[in-house]
């Protein structure tokens, strides 16, 4: 296994060091060159979304080829469109103040591409999770890396055959899973490491990642919580709750992971929550209903849901006509009412279509029992009340906040995606993106007239008056 594991690294590194070498020889891309690129990967995507959301069905037995559209194509495409319209700017070198001490020189940032950014893809979102860190990899001028998992057989094929015609392997090389090649990947020595994946993978990579001070990019996940307040519709919210945990069968990584709700609420919202799914789904055999990813996760909501009753909680399918299906790995959505700590559905991230049912008495309850978790990557307060949404953004700390309703901070490129603590390190999309894929170099020009001559030693008695003059002023303007 270590010979094998040897020879991947091997290869891999040699494509690594090709795509340096290249990086080297040309390591200010212009911003038409940027746009260029953009444009061609636009161009791919659109062109050949069918057979991408052909191949994403066939990677997960069954997934709707209209939330592929929603939520990969358009999400992908809109990244690389605001990259476009944006880079230019982006590429702008940024002034900065000069002390008065140090004038005339003048102070500057310029963005300069690190040179080869490697990027590990999860199955969950494979087409977006790819093209989104590429955008900003791509727009910061850098050569980029790409391993696909192993549950994208399907779409890792045609990408690979997609880019090696629009692409060079100097440029852009997608990798597929063969095993042991994720651990390869991740000891690489490349410039930045972008991986979206579970909390204990995360950890590996950054150790693995650590042999060559490689910086990371953590997008990982954990139990993102939402929090219904009294004031706020019960079916509206519900509406939209439901809704996106829904997309793909909750495996999401910002997905709501369990709900908090008003005591004197629990019954209406589970009633609501029936009511709502008997209008969308009479069955899951419906095509807009995804299938479980693969037998693994299939058995784990099994038994997450064995265990939970076990220990005493009540389950409600909310499409009580269906039972899940281990064919088609399809799996009905079910609510899990008065979870414990003690139960799995409230002990790991969830990544499937349970909702957890927790009920509290004021809004510093919920926010207690938030706080005495690890951070999540997202939360979601459904509340109309100024004061109540200040509360929960101020005394809670997570990835993303959304205000009435759930995941669409991460659809705003304007805005940074990432995690904190558990949930991840660094951010991306957009500006962010472009930043955190460049080195943002700072830079003094000297001008031919200073006053540095005088702090240099031996000190002369005008530059002890000069350095004493300056301490005692700065001393004084913060008594």
């Amino acid at each position: 296994m270590m010979n094998l594991l040897m020879t991947t690294v091997t290869e891999l590194e040699q494509y690594r060091q090709r795509q340096y070498d290249a990086f080297m020889q040309h390591s200010m891309p212009t911003v038409e060159e940027r746009i260029t690129n953009l444009k061609i990967l636009k161009q791919l995507i659109t062109q050949h979304q069918v057979q991408i959301c052909q191949a994403i069905t066939a990677d997960f037995g069954c997934r709707s080829t209209t939330e592929t559209a929603l939520l990969e194509i358009f999400t992908s495409l809109e990244s690389i469109n605001g990259a476009i319209k944006d880079v230019k700017a982006w590429m702008k070198p940024q002034h900065r103040h000069t002390s008065l001490w140090f004038k005339p020189a003048k102070n500057s940032v310029i963005p300069q591409p690190l040179g080869v950014v490697g990027i590990i893809v999860p199955w969950n979102y494979p087409l977006f999770l790819t093209i989104a860190p590429m955008v900003a990899a791509l727009a910061a001028g850098n050569r980029v890396m790409v391993k696909m998992s192993e549950n994208s057989q399907h779409l890792c094929q045609l990408l690979q055959q997609l880019f090696a015609h629009d692409f060079s392997a100097e440029q852009i090389y997608i990798v597929a899973e063969e095993g042991e090649t994720g651990i390869a990947f991740s000891q690489l020595a490349f410039d930045h490491l972008i991986f979206t994946g579970s909390t204990t993978t995360g950890k590996a990579v950054m150790a693995a990642a650590a042999t060559h001070l490689v910086p990371v990019t953590l997008e990982l996940g954990g139990k993102s919580p939402v929090i219904l307040a009294d004031d706020y519709d019960v079916h509206l919210a519900l509406s939209r709750i439901l809704g996106g945990k829904m997309y793909n069968s909750g495996q999401t990584c910002v997905a709501p992971d369990y709900l908090l709700v008003p005591q004197a609420l629990e019954s209406e919202v589970i009633r609501q929550s029936q009511a709502i799914m008997a209008q969308r789904f009479t069955d899951i055999q419906h095509p807009d209903y995804t299938s479980i990813i693969d037998d693994l996760s299939f058995s784990r909501l099994c038994d997450t849901v064995e265990n939970a009753v076990e220990l005493g909680a009540k389950v409600i399918n909310l499409i009580p006509k269906s039972a899940a299906d281990p064919q088609q790995r399809k799996f009905p959505l079910q609510l899990i009412c008065q979870p414990t700590d003690v139960m799995t559905v409230m002990q790991r991230e969830i990544f499937g279509p349970l909702l957890p049912i927790i009920t509290y008495k004021n809004i510093q309850q919920a926010v207690d029992y938030i706080n005495a978790r690890e951070r999540p990557l997202a939360l979601y307060l459904f509340s109309n009340d100024k004061t109540v949404q200040q509360q929960v953004i101020n005394q809670t700390r997570s990835g993303g906040v959304t205000i009435n309703d759930v995941m669409l901070h991460v659809a705003q490129d304007d805005l940074p995606f990432g995690g904190i603590g558990h949930s991840g390190m660094g951010h991306y999309h957009g500006r962010d993106g472009f930043e955190r894929l460049s080195k943002l170099r700072p830079i003094t020009y000297q001008a031919a007239l200073s006053t540095t001559k005088y702090f240099y030693a031996p000190y002369s008695k005008i530059g002890q008056r000069l350095i004493n003059f300056i301490i005692n002023r700065k001393l004084s303007r913060y008594k």
